[in-house]
């Protein structure tokens, strides 16, 4: 691995060197995400065949349901799309690896509480069977989940796979005993008469053979398609401490499916329709044969962590992704897709130029269905607008960033117990418009430690279409600047720019981005502090592979000619 890191830094010196001689500020050419030179190809590790009691590895289910195409033509294998996915890899994303390991250094009388509340979500195949036969179901470092000597080690690595999702039980979802990872498993049947519910009918003759090859009966059942599926994980509530350490409440940790159910897209358009978009016409969904199904989910399971999937790229090896370096290529590319063309737009309007005031309103628009960002907290969007005079020289920035995605004008960044307030107007170029949320602890002290988080002294992230929120509840209201502002709203944002440009010649140009980093640059150096296997693991590839920002949209204009 040093010999894999060592090249990794110095391709990535000269690729961010490279890209700071393009000039002070503007555009980076690592903000694409991939500035770097593509690494070694890698096979990866074969699909786990274990089964167990209650599941079995997805390579029992993939042995059937590969080589799959729709009527354009297309590949839509579920094991290609889904092995290099988030979901695939829950169990080996290192972030959430070193950050447990630092929650329960911090709580370690909370140790087994905290690791079996991560488990549930992340390795829930292996929690949900040590859960139901009795054993350590806290355990996840040491002897635990994460040991290769464990017994369920296969099973815990294979992270949300197949026999998982399609074994979830609809009766309750959507109730609040279902998030938090409360989805029902039915530990009743006998391991060869499994229920694995999908949205089709099942073949007679072909559901044997599904039957005798891994021990499933397909059962069709609409809940599969529903939102609510995902909310049992994608809606988490965590315990909190207080200043003594005592457990003191629940902290809303992520809440995509209230911001969705609080928008229009709550009447149309389930998680599945953005994340798992349907395939071309019909498609034959096992290699057994069948009739061709319609509308058929890819399960691309796409979303917005294009950083954690560069390190895949890098070190797909070292993680033992069971991805090929082809498979997580393709997934990189569909997020940075999905980010660039389905998640925000950016546009001009107002511009002015009078006396040495350059003005103009930077209108960003939200695309999804929840905030944006939503999820966990250390993701983060924000405005980069840089105008240049007419000779092309910079006269103005907020928002730039260095190679190691540290936002220039960031109070946060710049120091971990400060935040930058939600802005309405930007004169300064120390100001910054950045869309997130901020933690703060029982005594109001700003936190990245998610069991010190009690709740949010600052939530601007962008709302959805149809998002009221002077009527949101308070897990998914919005702080009291961005709730003053009129000008934010369902939908987006409108800031305005006002700036002077001293004696400088115009006609101005006036470049705006909106960049977006899944992990902000200080819930990452917050690891430097805690010397575990885990966190130097993690910030190796964070040394080698730079955390710069994804350039979600951009627009330009020109005034003053």
């Amino acid at each position: 691995m040093r010999e894999k890191l060592r090249g990794w830094i110095v391709a990535c010196a000269v690729a961010i060197g490279a890209g700071l001689v393009l000039g002070a500020g503007y555009g980076a050419a690592l903000a694409q995400d991939g500035g770097t030179p593509p690494p070694e190809p890698f096979e990866g590790q074969p699909l786990p065949t274990d089964k167990g009691a209650y599941f079995a590895g997805s390579g029992a289910c993939a042995s059937c349901h590969t080589n799959m195409t729709d009527e354009s033509g297309a590949d839509v294998s579920i094991d290609a799309f889904w092995r290099a996915t988030m979901m695939a890899n829950a169990a080996r994303d290192p972030y959430w690896l070193a950050s447990v390991r630092v929650e329960t250094l911090g709580a370690p009388q909370l140790k087994d509480v905290i690791e079996d509340k991560c488990t549930t979500c992340h390795m829930p195949m292996a929690r949900t069977t040590v859960a139901v036969i009795d054993e350590a179901a806290g355990l996840l470092f040491e002897s635990g989940f994460a040991s290769p000597d464990h017994p369920h080690h296969a099973l815990a690595n294979d992270g949300v796979s197949c026999t998982l999702c399609h074994q979830i039980e609809p009766e309750g979802l959507g109730e609040m005993a279902s998030f938090s990872g409360g989805f029902t498993i039915d530990t009743e049947r006998p391991a060869d008469e499994r229920p694995a519910y999908n949205r089709f009918a099942g073949n007679p003759d072909l559901s044997a053979v599904m039957q005798n090859a891994s021990g499933f009966v397909p059962e069709q059942r609409e809940h599969i398609t529903q939102a609510a599926l995902c909310a049992s994980c994608h809606t988490l509530h965590t315990p909190y401490l207080d200043a003594s350490g005592a457990i003191a409440g629940e902290f809303p940790e992520q809440t995509p499916y209230f911001e969705w159910l609080h928008s229009q897209y709550a009447e149309s358009t389930p998680c599945q329709g953005c994340h798992m978009p349907t395939a071309e016409g019909g498609v034959v969904t096992s290699v057994v044969g069948g009739e061709p199904r319609s509308p058929f989910a890819k399960h691309v399971f796409v979303g917005g962590n294009a950083y954690l999937l560069s390190i895949f790229r890098a070190f797909g090896d070292d993680l033992n992704l069971t991805a090929s370096s082809e498979h997580v290529e393709a997934t990189h590319a569909r997020t940075l897709d999905q980010l660039q063309n389905r998640a925000a737009s950016l546009a001009l309007e107002n511009l002015g130029y009078a006396g040495s005031q350059v003005t103009a309103n930077v209108v960003v628009q939200n695309l999804a269905g929840h905030k944006l960002p939503t999820g966990f907290p250390s993701r983060r969007a924000w405005l980069h607008v840089v105008i240049e005079d007419a000779a092309g020289n910079v006269v103005f920035e907020s928002g730039g960033y260095d190679e190691q995605g540290r936002i220039t004008d960031d109070d946060h960044d710049a120091d971990p117990a400060r935040f930058e307030p939600h802005r309405k107007v930007i004169s300064q170029p120390g100001e910054v418009q950045i869309y997130e949320s901020v933690m703060v602890d029982t005594e109001g002290n700003v936190t990245n430690i998610l069991l010190r988080g009690s709740g949010y002294i600052k939530d601007n992230r962008l709302l959805p279409v149809g998002f009221d929120k002077a009527t949101a509840a308070d897990d998914i209201g919005v702080d009291e600047l961005a709730l003053e502002d009129a000008n934010f709203t369902s939908g987006g944002d409108r800031v305005m720019y006002s700036i002077n440009v001293g004696d400088a010649a115009g006609p101005f140009t006036i470049r705006a981005e909106l960049l977006y980093q899944s992990i902000g640059y200080n819930w990452a150096e917050k690891l430097r502090a805690f010397a575990t296997d885990e966190s130097a693991a993690f910030l190796a590839y964070v040394d080698a592979v730079p955390n710069v920002p994804v350039v979600v949209a951009s627009t330009s204009a020109t005034v003053g000619g």
